[in-house]
């Protein structure tokens, strides 16, 4: 039996395509998502008071949906914030430096700690830990400033982002939102394959392209590129040409945040002495992560072993962050960790909510095309499920897609290009 559409579903496809609209054209998408959220409940309750309730319904919905993984993002801020305390952070990365013997080298090297780092911090956070501490050796190396900011944001943003296999808000996401929550491990596994396979061939194309670009290793690189770096705009001029774009996910923005996390000095200032934790933290933190990777992936190599269902894979690296961030923290400050702690869990709250906060809305909009999630939104009586707008849509139009899943597959790959112009596909999840 066919789905009768009518005007609700309608206004809901105008809302889909305004949103899609406004990331082609690099616009925030939350106005178009706030106001297509108020017109679709208009339309369905026919009381403008009931649709205002409906545009705060939504993004409550989509907070208790999605909150967990503003948790993880939080808890793994804090833990890196500990670490910068004790200096453990750049002591985790620093032996790379011994290995960048030319470019060529210095170009994997600088991938493959910016991968794995962005992993468990993402990248936002994980950029300014590299850039600080890797980048001087590998411009050293002969390896072009082009060349180092292609490996970070290939392997950063690209690859790491894109399967967010650690943390895994990324699939949790794209789970929820498909009303199939206890699938977000399905799809990291899945989606790591396919970061793999397409980073490694964008690393691969990246390096072609900058190759010949590549020199002898040479101290007069090193201050050439120092030379032209006083040559940009200051921070305060960069902080001013985006601050329209403040609170989005616009490159701009996160390039922003990344250089206020760089050190004011250049990379020749004395290294200040270690603290006496310092080394010991920058053992044991990726020790303990690889632990917990291990545990995750030990129940599709060995029998019996219990498998982490639904959202417990992101808690577990969420629970291991806060206990790590409170050892951290008591390494760094004795006493007075009963306060910074605090302060850290803060400071990762606030980064969290600013990286993540605007997708609230937007996944608002889009969970009143899911029959679990819109009732709540549009106000109905608890227990009572609404309606599923976006699969009766899809439902009703399904015959006319091609019956094949090489162009479902392509179909979803030029929707996901879209909704990444902005910069970050985290807006376009849902």
């Amino acid at each position: 039996m066919g789905v009768q559409l009518d005007a609700v579903h309608s206004i809901y496809l105008v809302g889909v395509a305004a949103i899609v609209v406004s990331m082609i054209l690099r616009a925030n998408v939350v106005v178009p998502a706030i106001i297509a959220t108020f017109a679709v409940a208009f339309a369905f309750t026919g009381s403008p008071l009931a649709a205002t309730i409906s545009v705060f319904n939504g993004s409550l919905v989509a907070a208790k949906e999605l909150f967990s993984i503003f948790l993880v993002i939080a808890f793994m801020t804090a833990l890196l914030n500990a670490l910068r305390s004790l200096g453990a952070d750049q002591q985790m990365v620093r032996p790379f430096q011994r290995v960048m013997t030319n470019g060529h080298v210095a170009y994997l090297v600088l991938a493959a700690v910016t991968y794995v780092i962005s992993l468990f911090f993402w990248p936002t956070p994980a950029v300014p830990l590299v850039a600080a501490t890797l980048l001087p050796a590998t411009i050293y190396a002969g390896l072009p400033a082009m060349g180092a900011a292609v490996a970070i944001a290939i392997a950063g943003q690209g690859m790491a982002l894109s399967s967010d296999y650690v943390i895994r808000v990324a699939p949790a996401i794209s789970a929820r939102a498909a009303g199939m929550a206890d699938a977000a491990n399905t799809i990291a596994d899945k989606t790591l394959l396919l970061s793999l396979v397409t980073g490694l061939v964008a690393l691969g194309l990246g390096w072609l392209r900058i190759r010949r670009g590549i020199q002898a290793p040479g101290q007069r690189h090193l201050a050439a590129w120092q030379e032209g770096a006083t040559l940009e705009a200051s921070l305060a001029e960069q902080r001013e040409q985006v601050a329209p774009n403040i609170g989005s996910f616009d490159k701009s923005v996160i390039a922003l945040r990344a250089a206020e996390g760089l050190p004011e000095n250049d990379s020749t200032a004395p290294i200040p002495p270690a603290h006496p934790w310092c080394r010991a933290m920058a053992i044991l933190t990726p020790i303990v992560f690889l632990l917990v990777i291990v545990i995750m992936l030990a129940p599709k190599f060995v029998a019996g072993m219990p498998d982490l269902k639904g959202g417990d894979a992101a808690a577990l690296v969420g629970g291991t962050a806060a206990l790590m961030m409170l050892i951290a923290t008591f390494a760094a400050d004795g006493r007075r960790a009963m306060h910074t702690a605090a302060d850290h869990i803060i400071d990762g709250l606030v980064f969290s909510f600013r990286a993540m906060g605007t997708v609230l809305p937007i996944a608002g909009f889009f969970f009143l095309g899911a029959s679990e999630t819109s009732g709540a939104i549009l106000g109905l009586p608890a227990g009572t499920n609404g309606p599923g707008l976006l699969f009766e849509v899809i439902g009703a139009v399904q015959h006319l897609i091609p019956p094949s899943p090489t162009a479902v597959a392509f179909a979803v790959l030029i929707v996901g290009m879209i909704t990444g112009i902005d910069g970050s596909g985290f807006a376009g999840l849902p």
